[in-house]
This record gives structure tokens, sequence and C-alpha cells, in this order.
């Protein structure tokens, strides 16, 4: 059982809402069993995207999911925080309004809150 720690919807603009949620990881398995657990939550397993990046023993690991270049903006996040073995996923549920460029801003606001509960 993965140590999830979820921060729930942390922040909402335009009717779209973002949650934060994390865990140390240590392989591409692990990352697996993280997002499983998230969305064996139905509000997660149902969200618009849950985009997620991950810095481990053999690189980084990233994916989008449908979220176009935000997984740069958490790995970014991550490596100027040199938090490595770890995975961080931030989940929109899209509210109707396109956000355009706002929307890496918001990832990189739940991102913050993240590292921000983590003490990092």
């Amino acid at each position: 059982m993965p140590d999830l720690t979820r921060l729930g919807v942390v922040l909402s603009d335009r009717g779209s809402k973002y949650a934060v949620s994390g865990a140390p990881v240590d392989s591409r398995a692990g990352v697996g069993a993280v997002l499983a657990e998230l969305k064996s939550d139905r509000a997660y397993a149902k969200a618009t995207h849950n985009t997620w990046a991950a810095i481990l023993p053999g690189g980084a690991l990233k994916a989008d999911d449908g979220e176009s270049g935000a997984a740069m903006v958490i790995l970014r996040m991550m490596e100027r925080a040199e938090l490595q073995d770890h995975v961080i996923i931030v989940t929109r549920w899209y509210g109707g309004k396109k956000l355009g460029g706002d929307r890496f801003r918001r990832v990189q606001d739940a991102v913050r809150a993240y590292l921000d509960k983590c003490g990092i």
C-alpha cells in the first residue's frame, strides 16, 4: 500500500478544480501503484486529468494525461526542489472554461502547496 498524501482540492479557477497528491516511490511500478491507489477513489478516477511527474534513480518520468505540457511544469518544480524518489500528481476536474496559459500557473500553485505541506 503506497504512502499516499492527498491534499484534496487546493484551488479553483473558472470552475476547474485542482487537487494535488504525492508519495515516495523508487520505481515505475511504484508510480503505477500510487496512481492505482489514487484512482481507487471514484472522484479521482473520473477526473479530467491526473498529470504526474516522478524523479527516480533511473531518471525522470512524466505523463500529461491530456493536459499538454503540465507534467513538465511538475517535473521542473521537483528538480528545483531537489525532490527525488517521489511522484507528484496534479488532478484537474475541468470546469467548462478554457484557462489558456493560466492552467500552468494553477499546476504550479498546486505543486507549491504540496511542497509546502511536505516542508520542502
